[in-house]
């Protein structure tokens, strides 16, 4: 089997979990090795962690210019990787950042893309969710070698312990490449909770929560289960939550241990973005909610006056 090519999503000096999902996939193809694009020294402390989950080489990328500027000189780079290597096949995450950079090499090789696959197969096809999870697509790269973008939380990171040598990547950029510059990062505010798409935990409040200040229900059971906290459209919609936490189609997709809906009907563009979630449990007094056919237990009642009493007994247990 070839080498295949694993473009690493990392902030802080962490990685990814998308980055660890997509190492795992990687191995139905090949061998996988990790493609670091970065400032200098943005390799290194990621250098353990990829080869905990089977990164055999880490190629690393890294000069001023690839955190200075937007995605061309990235996508510039990991071409002429791609042309040096001649890898089976290139896995980048389902970002907003990865899919322009896929987008990109695409045109640069003239070769096909596949965008949010969620599972590969050893006979070289790709799956991708369709129609908000109501089907699911086979698909195929017949232009070039097999470029595919990968759904967040499509499927479980499984460690595959590998050496992870270092292997600089020399960097070369032309002026084309540096016409769109990035003038100011703002970090985002962040609280205690965990991340979102990344939580083992989470507890998600729909219409059904009744108002912005309502949410604090939803808030405070999160804090005492130590879950991030998430929201349907409709509640986005209605102003009772920040749209940056929405889950489903248009929002984030996550695939916790624990996924609770509170006051959520579980309409498909909801249930998109869910459903992968290994336990769920449903509050809603509509016995009739679509969320209860998703769900592993499911609580008919007034969530007004169920999640107190279980904000109770969460606490009465931890005590």
């Amino acid at each position: 089997m070839g080498e295949v090519l694993v473009v690493v999503e990392h902030a802080g000096g962490t990685v990814r979990k998308v980055s660890l999902e997509m190492l795992t996939l990687a191995r139905e193809w090949g061998t996988p090795s990790a493609v670091v694009l970065g400032g200098p020294g943005a390799a290194e402390p990621l250098r353990d962690k990829l080869g905990e989950y089977g990164a055999h080489k880490i190629h690393a990328a890294e000069h001023p210019d690839l955190d200075g500027f937007l995605v061309a000189p990235k996508a510039t780079v990991l071409a002429e990787l791609i042309r040096a290597r001649e890898p089976a096949a290139v896995l980048l995450p389902s970002t907003q950042e990865g899919k322009e950079i896929a987008a990109r090499l695409a045109v640069k090789l003239d070769n096909g893309l596949l965008t949010d696959v969620v599972s590969v197969n050893p006979d070289g096809t790709a799956e991708q969710v369709a129609f908000a999870g109501s089907t699911i697509v086979r698909s195929r790269v017949t232009r070039g070698l097999p470029l595919l973008t990968v759904r967040p939380n499509s499927t479980t990171p499984v460690p595959a312990p590998a050496s992870a040598d270092l292997s600089p990547v020399e960097v070369v950029l032309t002026d084309a490449d540096r016409l769109a510059t990035i003038t100011q990062r703002v970090a985002e505010a962040k609280g205690a909770r965990p991340e979102l798409t990344e939580a083992s935990v989470v507890v998600s409040g729909g219409r059904g929560v009744g108002s912005a200040d309502d949410f604090a229900l939803v808030e405070e059971l999160a804090d005492l289960m130590d879950a991030a906290v998430g929201a349907s459209r409709a509640a986005v919609d209605s102003g009772f939550y920040a749209h940056q936490f929405q889950v489903g189609q248009t929002g984030k997709t996550v695939s916790p241990q624990l996924y609770i809906a509170l006051g959520i009907s579980g309409a498909i563009q909801h249930r998109a973005g869910m459903q992968t979630s290994k336990t769920i449990v449903a509050v809603n007094k509509d016995t009739e909610a679509p969320i209860f056919e998703l769900t592993d237990y499911g609580i008919v009642g007034d969530l007004h006056t169920v999640i107190p009493q279980a904000i109770e007994e969460v606490r009465r247990r931890r005590q």
